[in-house]
């Protein structure tokens, strides 16, 4: 067998008003052999595609695999570049391949192209013709297109948010590869979707009741060879956004429809329950929360600024400035330009500079107080956590400063501080603190839940709120609760 290996993915964020542009794709683009190196044994979806297939006596073939996590939506050069590599990489291939395997998010996006991911899909498929299989593990969040289906063999999806099962999920393409392109059987797909867009706040996969959902996916039942519950991405803005039921079954698409049609189904009878809007708080009263909980816990209280979709939002930090709070700290906040200057400056120094709340009008302005630099340096470090376990991140130019007695890390290329990473590069201990205010939506539950003994999630008005109608869609279909159903 011999089969190709790409990657190209983003969660995009279409209401930022900027791009994410071919730079921030090559800070981890990988190329030719560097993709099955780089990947290999690594807790991703590539890693498990990868590490089953090279187990079964595959022959991999690197092409590209370029990837960020959640920014902004992909310039239309960016997928130009990404997917013609891709196209180019197999047409140079000599002799026959089997398949392709490639990982995409689902909620890939160009201000041109809101159906991105079926567009690479399609790219392939015109490329490498009707009879080589191509497989594809994508994201818990994918806003997942028929489209799709009908360029792809089979399509798998991250069961799980915190995303823990990122390697199982490639290998469950992987294996389903295998027996498609050894006769033993014949995957078929079909998919449905209830007709709700899910915050990203809510779609932590151990939150009730849509955990009932998930663990009934999970069983899936007689029949299947596969299934997927997708959450979606409701802050890309696509005529495919929202959740997806979709399943595999052997040939039999009747079988997989009616599958996907009932759980469909469940998810819309449960619509309601899903948005848990009783746990949201505004700035205030969250953190007046918080810090009374603190002040009796023994342990960190997490505060969760949900709505954060860059990692600079100051609503929060403003305030906890502004109360004098000591014993909090901020983690990997996004900031090339107080990064690279407190590298410049050097440990000890003061800057006197506008810190964060840059990306977009709503992430609440800059902050204008003394930043005094504790640490800084260039940061790479192998991912510790359960989520991508081994893949090295380099987050550039970073430091930790010291700001009214709030400690906050800032770096330069955008990573969510969803382990324990962003105190141990810094020699930090979280039971050291009160207050750990955090910006992930739901990954950071795997190892935050157990540390902290309560999880306060305020709810501001970034470009990542819980109150989806106050964003601005317009490729949304009607019908879609709580926006338009």
């Amino acid at each position: 067998m011999r089969i190709a290996i790409a990657g190209f993915w983003l969660e995009s964020v279409t209401f930022l008003p900027d791009v994410t542009d071919i730079a921030e794709f090559e800070l981890g683009a990988k190329r030719g052999q560097a993709v099955i190196d780089g990947f290999a044994g690594t807790a991703t979806p590539q890693g498990g595609l990868i590490d089953v297939l090279q187990d079964a006596g595959a022959e991999l073939i690197g092409l590209t695999d370029a990837g960020v996590g959640a920014a902004a939506s992909a310039s239309d050069a960016a997928y130009d570049k990404y997917v013609g590599e891709i196209v180019d990489g197999l047409k140079a291939i000599e002799g026959k391949i089997d398949a392709v395997a490639i990982h995409l998010h689902g909620a890939l996006a160009t201000p041109t192209n809101r159906k991105a991911d079926a567009g690479v899909l399609q790219a392939i498929r015109a490329v490498v013709g009707p009879d080589v299989a191509i497989a594809c593990p994508m994201d818990y969040h994918a806003n997942l297109a028929p489209e799709s289906l009908e360029a792809a063999d089979i399509i798998t999806g991250f069961r799980y948010s915190p995303h823990t099962d990122m390697w199982e999920t490639g290998a469950r393409a992987a294996r389903l590869l295998l027996g498609k392109l050894s006769g033993a059987i014949n995957p078929v797909m079909a998919m449905a979707k209830p007709g709700i867009a899910l915050p990203s706040v809510f779609s932590a996969t151990r939150l009730k009741p849509l955990a009932e959902l998930v663990a009934a996916a999970e069983d899936g039942g007689e029949g299947l060879l596969d299934c997927s519950l997708f959450g979606g991405f409701s802050y890309a803005d696509t005529p495919d956004t929202g959740m997806t039921a979709l399943a595999i079954t052997d040939g039999d698409v009747d079988h997989a429809n009616q599958w996907a049609e009932g759980m469909a189904k469940r998810c819309w009878e449960l619509r309601d329950r899903l948005f848990q809007r009783e746990l949201l708080h505004d700035v205030q009263g969250g953190v007046d929360r918080a810090l009374e909980a603190a002040a009796s816990a023994g342990k960190p209280v997490c505060i969760l600024e949900h709505a954060d979709r860059l990692n600079d939002s100051t609503y929060v930090l403003k305030d906890l400035i502004a109360r004098g709070v000591k014993r909090a700290y901020a983690p990997f906040m996004f900031d090339p330009e107080v990064a690279s200057a407190a590298v410049a400056a050097g440990e000890g120094a003061i800057l006197n500079m506008p810190l964060f709340g840059k990306s977009s009008p709503k992430a609440g302005g800059a902050i204008t107080a003394e930043a005094r630099v504790l640490q800084a340096r260039h940061l790479k470090f192998p991912i510790t956590g359960p989520l991508k376990t081994g893949m090295v991140i380099d987050v550039g130019a970073a430091a930790l400063l010291e700001i009214g007695g709030v400690m906050v890390s800032v770096i330069s290329v955008q990573w969510s501080a969803i382990d324990m990473d962003c105190f141990t590069e810094f020699g930090l201990n979280p039971e050291d603190f009160d207050i750990i205010l955090l910006r992930s939506k739901t990954h950071f539950r795997e190892l935050y839940e157990p540390l902290c003994a309560e999880i306060v999630i305020i709810d501001t008005p970034d470009w990542g709120p819980a109150e989806l109608s106050t964003l601005p869609y317009e490729y949304l279909p009607t019908g879609v609760y709580p926006v338009s159903g």
